[in-house]
């Protein structure tokens, strides 16, 4: 009798390693070459549907090195290509190509990094990978954390928490509706959409969120914040929240945290540092002073797939007293027996967070980490941040351009035509239908990918570098194709 069962999904180690080998040498290419490819082919929904086809599920089993090879050539040959050099849309990275074998061999193991008898090791290299995420951005070494999908998923972990800690004890059972007074929590007009949709689906409803105006420089206008506090406390609102920005999605901008800070030490409230895409160049020391007030934080949210360039998914939130988001998540159910050792107490990242069975996201973080270095890190943030600016002079000088604003790693500028006209309403609403269709055509043809942004009603061109790949070479050629692409754009619209 044998002792191996026959399974249809098993595969032979001599097949897995032939499969394999032919994969890798594949994916090993795609990488090598993806510089000659377009970022994307603008093929339409209705073309990617026509590639896959429109079949029924298989009743039976496809070939494996087929099937393999298919689904290569729909990925490989049908994607928007983030790691290209010239993707430079949103802020999702070129990922790290360690990254990727750090998720072949976790998916290999396929630990449960739920609970840490489920998977000691992986535990022990989240814990560390967190550890060293707090080294990395210069928070105090108290702080601990979890790896989540993203900044949505990060921001809310701390969102939860910070309630957790600031309501009554009585929150668990009651919820929010016996409250004597309604929880108000306070962010930038510059704040990503995560607080919205944290607010709705967390009970509070939008109308708790104080958007606060922004100052000249797009930083929350922390005396707005200050006087909006204590006219909510007048008013028996009960204010538990103040979220600063390390780095907003649109320009770039990292607010006065160290303000920010004083405000919620002076009235008792959670302050956290939405640092998503931003917080990581906090480690390059001439940027160091930009982010003064990280170590008055609760909470911090950042992503390893934004500027640290891990492969998606993976987010990361931190809090300065880890007990906070035990406080908030952990549950003991009859059913789980994940007991402590008689020496030392388990770490079970199910108490910190959303998820009971969770990936092994840590993985690709950790060995990147160890990869390049802290050194090499501040290598590849510190030219990000050099050739945005890079982008920003050029179209600065160029008599076609106009260069909006300039943070971090994110350029903003319009294409306006030489023969432009002056008249206000007109050419206003004229430059921005203008740059709006130039936005479109770039992302459809494939040369370059950026996205937008509205900056003080003016609809721009936003280049956001988290690329590894890009180089000066990218940036003038760039500025060429927003050039060549808007003329044309420009003509069409006015009918030439």
């Amino acid at each position: 009798m044998t002792n191996k069962r026959k399974s249809p999904i098993e595969i032979s180690s001599d097949e897995f390693k032939k499969i394999g080998y032919k994969l890798v040498d594949d994916i090993s290419n795609f990488i090598e070459t993806i510089n000659e490819k377009p970022v994307t082919t603008g093929e339409t929904p209705k073309q990617i549907q026509q590639l896959l086809g429109n079949a029924s599920l298989p009743e039976n089993g496809t070939n494996i090195s087929e099937l393999i090879a298919k689904s290569s050539d729909l990925l490989m040959q049908h994607s928007l290509l983030n790691g290209h050099p010239k993707f430079f849309g949103y802020i999702t990275s070129s990922p790290t190509p360690i990254g990727a074998l750090a998720d072949f061999l976790a998916a290999a193991v396929n630990p449960n990094v739920g609970a840490n008898i489920l998977s000691p090791m992986a535990t022990a290299i989240e814990k560390q990978t967190v550890k060293w995420l707090t080294e990395f951005i210069g928070a105090p070494p108290s702080f601990g954390g979890i790896l989540v999908s993203g900044g949505n998923m990060a921001n809310f972990t701390a969102f939860l928490a910070a309630r957790t800690a600031k309501a009554p004890t009585s929150l668990k059972e009651d919820g929010l509706m016996p409250l004597n007074g309604e929880m108000v929590f306070y962010c930038s007009k510059a704040t990503h959409t995560w607080i919205e949709k944290a607010a709705v689906l967390f009970g509070h409803g939008t109308k708790a969120i104080r958007w606060i105006p922004t100052d000249a420089e797009n930083k929350m206008n922390t005396e707005i914040l200050s006087q909006t506090i204590s006219d909510d406390l007048k008013n028996g609102k009960k204010p538990f929240l103040v979220i600063g920005n390390a780095g907003d999605v649109s320009t770039g901008v990292v607010d006065n945290l160290t303000a920010i800070a004083s405000i919620c030490k002076e009235h008792n409230l959670w302050f956290h540092i939405d640092g998503a895409y931003g917080i990581p160049a906090a480690v390059i020391p001439k940027y160091k002073k930009l982010f003064e007030g990280i170590q008055e934080a609760d909470s911090i949210a950042l992503d390893p797939h934004k500027w640290l360039y891990a492969p998606l998914e993976a987010g990361c939130t931190l809090v300065k007293n880890p007990q906070h988001l035990i406080d908030t998540y952990s549950s003991h159910p009859a059913y789980y027996n994940f007991s402590n050792h008689e020496d030392e107490p388990s770490l079970n990242y199910y108490e910190f967070g959303f998820q009971n069975s969770r990936g092994f996201r840590a993985l690709k973080v950790w060995m990147a980490l160890q990869q390049v270095g802290k050194k090499g890190y501040i290598e590849m943030i510190d030219k990000d941040i050099d050739l945005s600016q890079m982008l920003f002079a050029q179209a600065k000088i160029h008599p076609e351009l106009e260069a909006v604003t300039q943070n971090l790693s994110i350029t903003t500028l319009r294409f306006v035509p030489s023969d432009y006209s002056q008249l206000e309403k007109e050419s206003h609403e004229y430059l921005n239908r203008l740059n709006e269709n130039l936005l479109n055509k770039l992302q459809e043809a494939g040369e370059v990918f950026l996205s937008n942004a509205v900056v003080e009603d003016k609809y721009c061109l936003r280049a956001c570098i988290v690329n590894f790949r890009t180089s000066e070479k990218d940036i003038q050629e760039v500025i060429e194709i927003i050039v060549r692409e808007g003329r044309k754009v420009h003509e069409t619209l006015q009918g030439k």
